[in-house]
């Protein structure tokens, strides 16, 4: 018997690579004797860095970076085991982590410790990124990452523009002369499942934005800056990222990057599932487990757990594929004709959130081993 065992991470409590070893860790238990596989896996959000660094043995690199609000933070990337390959998580610098209901400001943070850390990356040799677009506390467009990759964005009196979405209204044109001409050669997927526009009603300023701190006015100074700036770009670049399907995502800063690079947009759990090479792994497999911290109607739309089945049925058909999760949410039954065959909560019973998170490696690894017996 051949066992898959391919979770994401129980945010907060577990990483994939973790839950993958509680989850091995109650099969055995169970008594079954089998093949185990263990691939990590992650959609593209929080968890990609620690997935894709534990699935093909690399690294982990820690920087200090400028975070959102221009302070000095501790941020970290990850660099693949092929040694050529550097994964960025956005919100490892400029996340919304680092700011509080006091301090989340979008007319005014930035994505310029992103930019740091891809500039960090390609002083070590990378030629390859991918980067994961999700948790911003930004609304910048990405205009902080492409200046500290040395393009200027300047006002009508030739000065660099400050940190800030709001600062964007005030930009003049754009000079790419000081671009770090590294970029060029670099190949970029940009890892989000996000489809919105830079602006108008599905933009970054509209969806997005109230959870970062925006009220109506500032959405519409944002979206109006968001919009000029779009338009500069086009005058000045000759490429038109406004209403391109997820040039919205992490604030804009899908707008920077296909603007300023020849970055493309890709599927999160796709990027991962080639990634971690889990076609190939799960070829012949019998049953696999997968599972993050909750599972509900809307994990049909790319999450970890149907990305995982949907993959893991193209090479292997008649596998069974068990989902674990924390909660268990409405709608798991739409999932049952797409690729998961059953779905276990592994809660012990009515318990505090903090008691499940403190027991979720046991919880997995009992929850498993139930399973393991009833296969068995």
């Amino acid at each position: 018997m051949k066992i898959i065992i391919a979770p994401d991470s129980f945010k907060g409590s577990l990483s994939a690579r973790e839950a993958a070893r509680a989850i091995e860790e109650g099969l055995r238990r169970s008594g079954i004797q089998a093949d185990y596989v263990q691939v990590p896996m992650a959609d593209g959000g929080e968890g990609t860095v620690r997935s894709l660094v534990d699935a093909t043995r690399g690294t982990i690199v820690d920087a200090q970076v400028t975070g959102p609000l221009g302070d000095p933070v501790q941020a970290y990337y990850g660099i693949l085991g092929d040694d050529r390959t550097a994964v960025i998580e956005m919100a490892a610098a400029s996340g919304i982590q680092f700011v509080n209901e006091k301090t989340k400001n979008p007319l005014i943070t930035t994505t310029y410790g992103t930019g740091q850390l891809i500039k960090e990356a390609l002083d070590r040799g990378v030629d390859e990124f991918i980067i994961g677009l999700g948790g911003s506390a930004t609304n910048d467009g990405g205009a902080g990452m492409a200046q500290a990759l040395g393009v200027r964005l300047l006002d009508g009196r030739d000065r660099d523009l400050p940190y800030g979405g709001k600062a964007l209204e005030n930009l003049a044109r754009i000079d790419c002369s000081g671009l770090d001409p590294r970029l060029t050669k670099a190949r970029i997927r940009l890892a989000s499942d996000v489809t919105n526009p830079l602006t108008g009603p599905q933009g970054a300023s509209a969806v997005f934005g109230p959870q970062k701190g925006a009220n109506q006015a500032m959405i519409q100074t944002l979206d109006a800056a968001l919009g000029h700036y779009a338009d500069v770009i086009r005058r000045d670049l000759g490429r038109d990222v406004e209403q391109t399907a997820g040039a919205g995502a992490a604030g804009g800063l899908g707008a920077g990057f296909l603007a300023f690079t020849d970055a493309g947009m890709h599927s999160g759990i796709r990027i991962v599932v080639e990634t971690t090479g889990l076609k190939d792994k799960a070829r012949g497999a019998d049953i696999c487990f997968t599972g993050e911290g909750g599972i509900d109607f809307q994990t049909k739309f790319g999450k970890t757990p149907m990305g995982t089945a949907q993959a893991v049925k193209e090479v292997a058909p008649d596998c069974k594929v068990i989902a674990l999760a924390g909660s268990v949410g409405e709608g798991i039954d739409q999932l049952y004709q797409i690729g998961i065959d059953a779905v276990f909560g592994i809660s012990p019973g009515a318990v505090s959130l903090d008691q499940a998170i403190e027991g979720t490696s046991t919880n997995l690894a009992r929850v498993a081993e139930n399973i393991g017996r009833l296969i068995r």
